[in-house]
């Protein structure tokens, strides 16, 4: 795991968290030599599927519901 002090942090936080994201080596960020934050790459992000067939399986068809709206309005 890499080092870095707080006041380099401080001046080149952006550049740093770049790197961490790019590389995925975690950071660790030192204040008078002693850790006091490290920096992760984020978890992998779960595929998603596509919207077409995204909601497949999570509706229930209420049959009996349907053929009483239908004998009604006719």
């Amino acid at each position: 795991m890499q080092s870095m002090p707080i006041s380099k942090f401080k001046a080149t936080c952006l550049a740093a968290l770049e790197r961490v994201g790019r590389t995925g080596r975690p950071l660790r960020i030192t204040r008078f030599g002693k850790p006091v934050a490290d920096i992760v790459p984020p978890a992998p992000q779960a595929v998603d599927s596509t919207w077409l067939g995204a909601m497949r399986g999570t509706a229930k068809m209420l049959v009996s519901r349907v053929r009483a709206a239908l004998t009604c309005t006719i």
